[in-house]
């Protein structure tokens, strides 16, 4: 009696089409009548944007035109703070969705526009409505021709009468009972002359080159999802690593360490098949000179919750977590060759100034060598 019951939900969950899921979400969609904002997956979706960015982005979206999306204004009617808020438009600004124009009005005043897109897409590869025959290219008209007139369709054999001319100062379309001369408004240009309609059958138009229509170029995806669908090929696993030399010591003792593996990992309990089949990994470990506490502590270490198949993980790991080879014995003797040593000349002292100077032997420096010299020289 002390349940709560709600009919109402249960009510909403027998309407859904379909068998209920057994996980994940499930959807009640009620239709809306009013105050509703279309969102698109692209946005609500964005494996780039920041849930805040998103949250941004669909208030700008349901605000009326010229409502304020400053950050001050946005951040009176939001719980985020104005560096949060600031940080999502300019995520939404990298993206596309929200651009800031300056532009400068009749007075002379500059101000800023804040323009926000729902599809930024599609302004970048527009797309041609679905049933549309192509647009031809338009041919550019000569300078000094007036526009080639449409004939007419076939099932008509007179042509539409002109319309009456108005008593304008402008030359007025001409009626098609005869050619009328056509006054010259400016003696600078002379206007170009006028075509004029016989009552017979319309001549054939004659045939304007086309140019060939290339096909509109496909839109490029908003994203790409960084997660494979469950379609995607999948790449080979690697093979289970193999001693250099599986030797008769090294098959006994990787089967007596997956043996006794349970005994220090109860959930690790292995087949005789998956032990025969993991030989070769632990014997990989073993050559390279891995203890066996060590090999049991990282196989063992942290297992998933709930651990549904040990020898699928005790794979894995033999094989992503294998150690690299120990050294040689000429890698070790690089390692404890001495370093080359360099010969430092010592300091000694002048006999004649007692003046410090870099010497193998005790003498003169070199000025007191110079002054001697030169009195030696003068002297002889």
């Amino acid at each position: 009696m002390d349940t709560q019951q709600n009919t109402a939900l249960t009510r909403a969950l027998a309407g859904v089409p379909g068998p209920l899921p057994t996980s994940g979400v499930i959807h009640i969609t009620l239709p809306h009548t009013d105050r509703f904002t279309v969102v698109g997956n692209h946005l609500a979706q964005h494996p780039d944007l920041s849930c805040t960015a998103v949250g941004i982005a669909v208030r700008i979206q349901s605000l009326p035109q010229g409502a304020k999306v400053g950050i001050k204004a946005l951040a009176a009617h939001c719980r985020e703070g104005e560096k949060r808020i600031a940080a999502a438009l300019r995520e939404l600004e990298a993206h596309g969705y929200l651009r800031r124009v300056r532009d400068r009005l009749p007075s002379g005043r500059i101000i800023t526009r804040t323009v926000f897109c729902n599809r930024p897409a599609a302004l970048l590869h527009p797309r041609r409505p679905a049933g549309a025959p192509p647009r031809p290219a338009k041919p550019e008209p000569a300078p000094a021709q007036a526009p080639v007139q449409e004939p007419a369709p076939a099932s008509v054999q007179e042509p539409a009468p002109a319309p009456v001319p108005a008593p304008m100062q402008e030359p007025a379309p001409l009626p098609a009972s005869a050619p009328v001369p056509m006054q010259e408004p400016a003696p600078v240009q002379e206007p170009a002359p006028v075509p004029v309609c016989h009552p017979t059958a319309a001549p054939p138009a004659p045939e304007l080159p086309v140019a060939p229509v290339a096909p509109p170029a496909p839109s490029a995806p908003l994203f790409v999802p960084r997660v494979p669908p469950p379609t995607a090929p999948k790449a080979p696993r690697r093979p289970l690593p193999r001693p250099g030399e599986l030797t008769p010591e090294l098959d006994r003792a990787a089967t007596a360490f997956l043996s006794d593996l349970h005994r220090h990992a109860p959930r690790f309990t292995l087949s005789e098949d998956d032990v025969r089949r993991l030989v070769p990994g632990v014997a990989a470990w073993l050559e390279r000179a891995v203890r066996p506490d060590s090999i049991r502590r990282t196989l063992t270490d942290d297992p998933p919750q709930p651990l549904k198949h040990p020898a699928k993980l005790l794979a894995h790991r033999l094989t992503e977590l294998l150690p690299p080879a120990p050294p040689g014995v000429d890698d070790l003797a690089a390692l404890d060759r001495p370093r080359p040593r360099f010969t430092v000349t010592p300091f000694q002292t002048c006999d004649d100034c007692d003046r410090a100077f870099r010497s193998p032997t005790p003498g003169h420096c070199r000025d007191c060598r110079e002054t001697r010299a030169a009195y030696a020289q003068a002297a002889a």
